[in-house]
């Protein structure tokens, strides 16, 4: 397949010797200075464009990206609240596609699939309480991780003793995300619900980028043949 890549940093570039290797062509490659190269032939021929860039300018690379008739996978977060109903219009009624996920590790994606099963359990244990917490590298700018939005909002969803997620609360109605920034960290995500009697805690821990890569790549070749709005759910059926 031919893939475009939407940003050259760390990412980016693990992105590029994954496809390689997996016997991919990567026809462009778009930083931000040569934005130009939107409008080209060779981004055009891309089956699917690889997005990881920053929260103020991943919007606008999947409006350039559609504009030539490119797919789109991205592992940007921080522009949802702002953008999501719009670009689910466009996925659902003008034909776009877009496969987003907040993180495309298959460990995560297993993690979320137990946390989700974690908290219908804990559902009748109110005397729990959970909150969650997040590390990153002092890089990331957005905050708390898109990751663990998601994994607040699945904990929401099925626990009626929280009405929403929020930071900096002591509001027992609302979970809580802690997020902290540190050194080089890829990604650490831990869950965990105490009480008086005992603590049960689950965490995902990152070991590299390269699995977040590996799963960019596998969601680009399912993107290739696959329309509309697409997580990682589509991908992994469990």
């Amino acid at each position: 397949m031919k893939f475009a890549l939407i940003g050259y940093g760390k990412m980016g570039r693990m992105i590029e010797e994954i496809a390689k290797s997996r016997g991919h062509e990567i026809v462009s490659i778009i930083d931000i200075d040569n934005q130009d190269d939107f409008d080209s032939d060779a981004f055009r021929s891309a089956d699917v464009a690889i997005e990881f860039t920053a929260p103020h300018v991943a919007y606008d690379n999947y409006l350039k990206a559609f504009a030539q008739g490119v797919k789109v996978v991205s592992g940007s977060t921080g522009w949802l609240k702002e953008h999501g109903e719009d670009m689910k219009r466009m996925c659902e009624k003008e034909g776009k596609t877009l496969f987003w996920s907040s993180n495309f590790s298959l460990g995560v994606t297993i993690f979320r699939a137990v946390n989700r099963y974690l908290a219908r359990i804990m559902n009748q244990f109110p005397q729990y309480d959970v909150e969650l917490e997040e590390t990153h590298h002092v890089h990331k700018l957005d905050h708390p991780s898109g990751t663990a939005i998601t994994l607040g909002e699945e904990i929401v969803a099925e626990l009626d003793r929280k009405n929403a997620w929020a930071e900096d609360t002591t509001d027992p109605q609302l979970l809580r995300i802690d997020h902290i920034r540190r050194g080089e960290v890829p990604g650490i995500h831990t869950v965990r619900y105490d009480s008086d009697a005992d603590c049960i805690t689950i965490t995902h821990d990152a070991h590299s980028r390269r699995g977040f890569a590996l799963g960019a790549v596998l969601a680009a070749e399912y993107t290739a043949t696959h329309e509309g709005l697409l997580t990682m759910s589509d991908l992994f059926k469990f």
